[in-house]
C-alpha cells in the first residue's frame, strides 16, 4: 500500500514539476505561538504582513496539529516522520538533559534528503539532544546554527541555568545580536550560498517562546534561575513575533531576488500551542495541555504555480505529515524505519479530497518534567476524546464545538469506549 502510494504521488508530482527537478524546502517553525496570533488567523493586536502574504499567495489550514503540545517531542516527530512516543519522548528534554532525545546514527528527513542531493541546513532551535551523536550534523544537517537547548537570553545566548548555548556546527560561537535577527541572516546567507543547487532549509525559531524579551530590550533584565525568565506581557509578545514575522518577510524575498519563490514550497507551523501571552483563540487550552489549545496551530503552505492562491482547507493534518510530504516531493527514500505521517501534497495541489483522520497526542512525565495534568487524546474524524490519567473524561464533536465545552462521553458511550480502544491500541504499538 505505501509503494502505491509512493509510486501514485511521485507520477502526480511529474505531472506538477519536470521529472528531473527537486522543489526546494523552506520549513519554517515558531515557537510556542498561538493559534490565533497572525492576522490571518483572526488576530488583531500583532502585525504579521509577511505571514499574511504568506497566506494570501497560499493555502491556510484551519485544522492543523502539533504533534505534541511541547516542543521537543513535536520536533522528534518531525525529523523521524513518526510518533516522538517510539522514541520515549512523551515530553521536553530539560536544560542540558544527556541521554534523551534522537536516537543516535538514526535516520531522519535531513539525511534522506541529503542523500537524495539537497543541501541542508538548520538555522536556530534544536531541543532533540545535547549529546554529541544527536546533534544536527550528526542528524544528515550539512549547517548547523542556533541553540541545542530549548530557550536562551535572546542578547546573551545563555540558557535558563546559565549555560552558554549558542553553536555554529558542532562548536560554540560568539555572535552580537538579537537572536531572532541573527536566524534571520543565517537562513538568507544559506540560500545564498545554496540557491544554484536544491536545498532543504529548517528554519527553527526560537521566538516567542520566553524569556520575553523584544528586539529593543537589550537592557531588560532577564536573569537566569529567577521567576523573572518567564515574566512578560502580550506587548513583548507581540513584538516578538512581529520581528519573527519580519525576518520571515526577508527570507521570503531573498528566494524572489535569486528567482526561486516559483521552484519553492515554503512551510510554516509552530511547535505546539501558545503559553501565558499567547491567544489560542478560539480554542480552550494552552501549550503543555491536549486540548485544542495545546495543539492545534497555524499552518500556511505556499508553493506559487502548484498550490492555489488565497485558498482554506479544512484537511486534518499534524507536523509529521510534512515529513512524508517533503520526501516524496523530494523523490528521496522513505525512512526505514517506516513513517506514521501522511503525504498531504494530492489535498494541496487539488487532486485529491479531504480524507478523514485519526490521531493521538499524549502527555507522560518524564525524568525531570513534572507538574501536568496527564493523558491521552484520541481525533476520529470530527470526535475527540481525552481521557485523564486521574480525571475526568471527555467527549467533543469538534466541528459544532471546537472550544471543547460540552461533553459528551455520558451521550455517546458507545463512541467514547470504541476511541478508548483505539487509543489503547495505539499506545501498545508506540510503546512497543
Amino acid at each position: 500500500m505505501i509503494r502505491f502510494a509512493t509510486a501514485l504521488t511521485c507520477l502526480l508530482f511529474s505531472a506538477l514539476m519536470g521529472a528531473d527537478e527537486k522543489p526546494n524546502i523552506v520549513f519554517i517553525m515558531a515557537d510556542d505561538l498561538g493559534y490565533g496570533d497572525l492576522g490571518c488567523y483572526g488576530c488583531g493586536d500583532i502585525l504579521t504582513p509577511n505571514l499574511d502574504r504568506l497566506a494570501s499567495e497560499g493555502i491556510r489550514f484551519t485544522d492543523f496539529y502539533a504533534n505534541a503540545s511541547v516542543c521537543s517531542p513535536t520536533r522528534i516527530a518531525f525529523l523521524t516522520g513518526r510518533y516522538q512516543q517510539r522514541f520515549g519522548m512523551d515530553n521536553a528534554l530539560y536544560y542540558q538533559e544527556m541521554g534523551r532525545g534522537l536516537p543516535g546514527g538514526g535516520a531522519t528527513i535531513a539525511s534522506a534528503l541529503a542523500d537524495a542531493g539537497y543541501a541542508t541546513g538548520l538555522v536556530g532551535k534544536w531541543h532533540v539532544g545535547y549529546d554529541s551523536e544527536r546533534q544536527p550534523l550528526q542528524q544528515g544537517f550539512d549547517y548547523f546554527f542556533g541553540l541545542l537547548g530549548g530557550n536562551h537570553h535572546y542578547f546573551e545566548h545563555m540558557d535558563r541555568i546559565g549555560v552558554h548555548d549558542l553553536w555554529l556546527g558542532s562548536e560554540a560561537t560568539e555572535r552580537e545580536g538579537y537572536s531572532t535577527d541573527l536566524f534571520t541572516e543565517e537562513a538568507i546567507g544559506f540560500i545564498q550560498k545554496n540557491h544554484e543547487v536544491p536545498f532543504f532549509l529548517f528554519l527553527s525559531h526560537a521566538a516567542p517562546h520566553f524569556p520575553f524579551q523584544g528586539p529593543n530590550d537589550k537592557d531588560k533584565e532577564v536573569v537566569p534561575k529567577k521567576k523573572s525568565w518567564q515574566e512578560g506581557d502580550r506587548e513583548t509578545y507581540a513584538a516578538m513575533v512581529e520581528r519573527m514575522d519580519e525576518g520571515i518577510g526577508a527570507v521570503l524575498d531573498e528566494l524572489e531576488k535569486y528567482e526561486l519563490a516559483a521552484d519553492t514550497i515554503v512551510v510554516f507551523t509552530s511547535d505546539n500551542g501558545g503559553s501565558v501571552h499567547a491567544r489560542n483563540a478560539p480554542f480552550s487550552g494552552k501549550k503543555s495541555e491536549i486540548w485544542e489549545g495545546g495543539t492545534r496551530v497555524p499552518c500556511i503552505v505556499r508553493w506559487p504555480g502548484k498550490i492555489a492562491k488565497a485558498t482554506e482547507t479544512n484537511q486534518i493534518g499534524i507536523t509529521m505529515d510534512w515529513t512524508s510530504t517533503f520526501l516524496r516531493m523530494a523523490g528521496a527514500d522513505l525512512l526505514p524505519e517506516g513513517e506514521d505521517g501522511l503525504d498531504l501534497l494530492p489535498v494541496l495541489t487539488g487532486k485529491r479530497e479531504d480524507f478523514e483522520r485519526t490521531l493521538f497526542w499524549r502527555r507522560k512525565h518524564g525524568p525531570k518534567r513534572k507538574g501536568f495534568e496527564e493523558g491521552v487524546a484520541v481525533r476520529k474524524g470530527d470526535w475527540k476524546l481525552i481521557d485523564q490519567a486521574e480525571g475526568e473524561s471527555f467527549l467533543f464533536h469538534l466541528r459544532d464545538d471546537p472550544v471543547e465545552e460540552k461533553n459528551r462521553f455520558v451521550e455517546f458511550p458507545e463512541r467514547a469506549r470504541k476511541m478508548r480502544a483505539l487509543a489503547a491500541e495505539w499506545e501498545a504499538e508506540v510503546d512497543g
